[in-house]
């Protein structure tokens, strides 16, 4: 995640660069304040803008949160497919590298699968959202099921205990609480990918 101060102003985007500028700075905003605390006005702040501005390349909020989050998952269905890829061949390996690979996303981008897959934001029914979504999640199934779990309804919740496992590790690294000595965030990704392989392999982790 960015080192800058939380609610620090960015530069003021050039003529025409309004557009990438607020989503640059939506997931900034994500990762301080989450989905509750966002809003289009602080953006607009941020960015030095007016807050009308914004509303000339998104119509609402949810609009540009939709692009955002459709953003995150390419990024994320990318970060994952490299973690697998690196880990080698051995298919527990390959599924148990998701989990660090998404502390890696999330400390570095702050959108997670609580923004990608976000409840308030279905009723738009975004084809780009929903693009980005089947992607990852065909990505996470197919690492499932080459790892042993060909029923679906048995990869799903194998996937469910993979990410509540990671999404932990990226809450409470966030408020202090791991233990030890102050971690890097590749620190807190080797120890959810251990932990993942540990589980999946129903041991304990080192």
């Amino acid at each position: 995640m960015t080192d800058a101060p939380a609610g620090a102003r960015s530069e003021r985007p050039a003529r025409g660069q309004l557009r990438p500028a607020l989503i640059a700075e939506s997931f900034a905003l994500l990762a301080e304040a989450g989905m509750a605390g966002f809003s289009v006005a602080e953006l607009a702040r941020r960015l030095g803008v007016s807050t009308a501005a914004p509303y000339r390349h998104f119509p609402t909020r949810d609009a540009l949160l939709a692009v955002v989050a459709a953003q995150a998952a390419d990024e994320l269905t990318r970060t994952m497919e490299s973690a697998a890829h690196a880990a080698g061949t051995d298919p527990l390996d390959r599924l148990a590298a998701i989990a660090g690979a998404y502390v890696r996303h999330v400390r570095d981008r702050g959108a997670g699968l609580d923004v990608i897959f976000a409840r308030e934001l279905r009723p738009l029914r975004d084809a780009d959202l929903a693009r980005a979504g089947r992607d990852l999640m065909t990505l996470l199934l197919d690492l499932a099921r080459e790892a042993g779990h060909a029923d679906p309804s048995d990869a799903l919740l194998v996937l469910e205990q993979l990410f509540v496992l990671a999404h932990g590790y990226v809450t409470l690294d966030a408020e202090d609480f791991l233990t030890g000595a102050r971690h890097t965030g590749e620190d807190i990704a080797t120890r959810a990918t251990r932990a993942a392989t540990a589980l999946l392999r129903g041991s304990v982790a080192p």
